[in-house]
């Protein structure tokens, strides 16, 4: 296939996965801005009640996330992805008919039963070439974080026509326009990727969940949820009945806090990468945040109420974007697909424990207790992070190894100026390397890249 068609399927390829994953990512964010102002449309309405439901998509995902991928494995990508479609409307579908807090508990957890993240994230590898694929999952990233903005608005706006069935209805309609995109547009892949730095190992797990620098990068991302979930217990609230913004106006004021947000943390993130201050931008990153709960709990007035909450986003989205980054760095090499699976569950686990969390405390305690006790785990976090060692810059490569034995190319390849480390498994001809771009001689390897 020419280099041309080979692209031109890439794009195509890349735009249709990315968006059948912003879609599902949209439907699952839709209810956070406005779940709040509705519950009590549900028989057994409670604070506890609403806190479970805002995160119980996050414990099947939890759950099923590394299953599902293995599983994706042994019977081919395309049957997983399918059914976790179907699951997904078929939560949506259970969750618009619902009229109590049982049915809608029920539709979140089969939505959230639909984990496909990590299969269509392989999936991606087995169909992109080698030099479109960080491209690729780089587009994909994005869309998770176009997804939630626009959540956040598009939300509030179909509440006010017609509740959160209307939401939970044009939900499903995403799923099925989601699987008809996949079964049309998406090819069959002629191969599985055996790629690790794409899927996960069960035998890594261990080594994975020991290391220290990962460790505290799944405790930050499990943390960064959490506070999102247990915050969207009380925010929307706050906004209509405590700061008297009418329900079918809060559209503009999360565009004004998502934009704003955004417009802070660019600027931040650009030195981070650049300037390799990841540590000093993230820890500025959560103590923002941290300062922004503990001020919620102060304050009932509108500008101040706003300014926290963007500072609130403004940490939240920089983080969303460091974290990944700085895990894929810190990852040995060969372990990336085990340590984003891990990652990953962390994460919806965290928002699992964040619903519940605010709506417990809620319930017992009210919103300003909340906020201090969100703003007391900020604290640890950042205490924690403290001892994050700063990412070298370095980037994993796959490579074919040629007909030399497997103790022969090691040997040459830590040989290599550049090279930092070199991974090869007993049976498998994938290799993979760790090196400094800055100092590898890429002319050397460019014929055994895989």
């Amino acid at each position: 296939m020419s280099q041309i068609n080979v692209a031109k399927l890439d794009t195509r390829v890349v735009a249709s996965l990315a968006g059948l994953y912003a879609s599902r990512m949209l439907g699952l964010f839709m209810v956070l801005p406005v779940l709040a102002l509705y519950i009590d449309d549900y028989r057994g309405a409670s604070p506890l009640w609403l806190g479970l439901i805002i995160g119980a998509y996050g414990l099947t995902q939890a759950a099923l996330q590394i299953p599902l991928g293995l599983l994706s494995d042994r019977i081919g990508r395309r049957p997983v992805i399918v059914g976790g479609l179907l699951l997904f409307l078929l939560g949506s579908v259970v969750a618009a008919l619902a009229d109590s807090v049982w049915g809608l508990l029920c539709g979140r957890l089969l939505q959230g039963s639909g984990a496909i993240a990590s299969t269509t994230m392989a999936l991606v590898s087995d169909l992109t070439s080698d030099e479109n694929r960080a491209k690729a999952m780089a587009a994909i990233g994005g869309s998770i974080g176009l997804s939630f903005m626009l959540a956040m608005v598009v939300g509030p706006l179909l509440a006010a026509n017609g509740g959160m069935a209307l939401i939970f209805w044009v939900t499903a309609l995403l799923a099925a326009l989601g699987l008809v995109l996949f079964l049309t547009a998406v090819p069959v892949p002629l191969r599985s990727t055996a790629n690790r730095e794409v899927r996960p190992d069960l035998s890594q797990l261990k080594s994975v969940l020991v290391d220290a620098n990962l460790a505290r990068l799944n405790v930050g991302i499990f943390t960064l949820h959490l506070l999102l979930m247990a915050a969207f217990v009380v925010i929307p609230a706050l906004l209509v009945e405590q700061l008297g913004i009418a329900a079918n106006h809060l559209w503009w004021v999360y565009i004004a806090l998502l934009g704003g947000g955004f417009v802070v943390m660019v600027p931040l993130l650009i030195i981070g990468e650049k300037l390799a201050k990841h540590r000093t931008v993230m820890l500025l990153a959560i103590a923002a945040l941290g300062l922004a709960l503990l001020g919620l709990n102060q304050t009932a007035l509108l500008w101040p109420v706003l300014l926290l909450l963007l500072l609130f986003f403004a940490g939240f989205n920089l983080l969303e974007a460091m974290l990944p980054s700085w895990l894929s760095k810190a990852c040995p090499a060969g372990y990336r697909g085990t340590a984003m699976g891990v990652y990953s569950s962390c994460q919806f686990l965290g928002a699992f424990c964040g619903g519940l969390l605010g709506g417990w405390s809620l319930q017992h305690y009210g919103s300003q207790t909340l906020f201090m006790l969100l703003a007391g785990l900020a604290l640890l976090w950042w205490l924690l992070a403290l001892g994050l060692a700063q990412p070298k810059l370095r980037k994993t490569l796959v490579l074919q190894r040629d007909d030399r034995s497997p103790q022969q190319f090691a040997s040459w390849l830590s040989g290599l100026a550049g090279v930092d480390e070199v991974l090869q498994l007993e049976g498998d001809r994938l290799v993979y390397i760790k090196v400094d771009q800055s100092q590898l001689d890429r002319s050397k390897i460019e014929h055994l890249l895989g």
